[in-house]
């Protein structure tokens, strides 16, 4: 049998696909889980709003209040000055790890089974009340003869005392963060870099870091937006940061809902610029392959090869 005969031709394809009548299912889970999303999210808005509890005049009142914004102006500092000491710690925490020095790498240890192990909050508290088992701080520079001695308790405050327990406890899981990095790149390449004569030290600076970054860049603003919701536990040493300026006024007014949607409020609006912060940092870092556009495709007439 002739099976060439029996093919049909491309025109019959053509008018059998034409007369073919293709049906969609209707998306009924789709559809239903959506509706079922929106009412329930209209009725939560709706109590929201109308519920005169919550007190939206008293919101409207104290969202630009000058307290709440000294408090959005020391949350943000305690955010940067954080993750700034705690990068640049972390990032000697983890060189120390990956060193063939025993000394280091158990100082590297040690740091990160304390910091990390702790609770933040306690960490908190320990160094606000520093005071009570050092009651002052001496400075001695040996061999010179001059020291300073000064009272703790008027070193740290607050703020102090939140700033070190916020850095200290971020430079742990920085440790972590560059560690990872520093272990995804192949170590075939930092072999290849000692083998041509380069130290350690520009091994790491030139061959390591520059490839480290765009794998850690996603889990460093991770790290920066929960520490930025971290910042709340601040309150609980008066740190002066959002939640501690919203408790001192609602400790006054007994406003307490309406304080709380304030520093809400506040907390979503700092949130949202470091998410879109942490987009454009990946964006920068990005190691995947560029999107083309078929519009460019076809208007540079290369249709199915790359463009650059």
């Amino acid at each position: 049998m002739n099976i060439a005969a029996i093919r049909p031709t491309a025109e019959e394809s053509v008018h059998s696909e034409h007369r073919l009548k293709i049906h969609h299912r209707f998306p009924w889970g789709t559809t239903l889980a959506g509706t079922a999303f929106f009412v329930f999210g209209f009725l939560v808005a709706r109590e929201l709003v109308t519920n005169p509890r919550m007190g939206w005049d008293v919101v409207g009142d104290f969202l630009f209040n000058q307290a709440i914004l000294e408090g959005v102006v020391v949350t943000i500092e305690l955010t940067v000055l954080s993750q700034l000491i705690g990068t640049v710690l972390g990032f000697f925490l983890a060189t120390a790890g990956a060193s063939r020095n025993p000394v280091a790498r158990a100082v590297n240890f040690s740091f990160i089974a304390v910091f990390r192990g702790t609770p933040l909050l306690v960490q908190l508290l320990i160094w606000y009340n520093l005071a009570l088992f050092l009651p002052q701080i001496t400075l001695v520079v040996p061999w010179t003869g001059w020291s300073q001695t000064w009272g703790t308790n008027e070193m740290i405050t607050g703020f102090t005392a939140a700033l070190l327990g916020l850095a200290l406890n971020e430079a742990a899981y920085m440790s972590e963060i560059f560690r990872g990095g520093f272990a995804a790149v192949p170590r075939g390449q930092t072999e290849a870099a000692l083998s041509i004569g380069m130290r350690p030290r520009a091994v790491t600076w030139r061959i390591v870091l520059p490839q480290s970054i765009r794998i850690i860049s996603p889990a460093v603003g991770n790290q920066l937006i929960l520490l930025l919701k971290t910042t709340s536990l601040v309150a609980v040493i008066g740190g002066g940061d959002l939640l501690s300026r919203a408790q001192q006024i609602y400790g006054q007014n007994l406003q307490i809902i309406p304080l709380l949607i304030v520093a809400t409020i506040w907390y979503l609006a700092m949130i949202a610029v470091a998410q879109l912060g942490q987009y454009c940092l990946e964006r920068r870092f990005s190691v995947g392959p560029k999107r083309v556009s078929v519009a460019k495709r076809l208007a540079t007439g290369m249709s199915g090869r790359n463009v650059r």
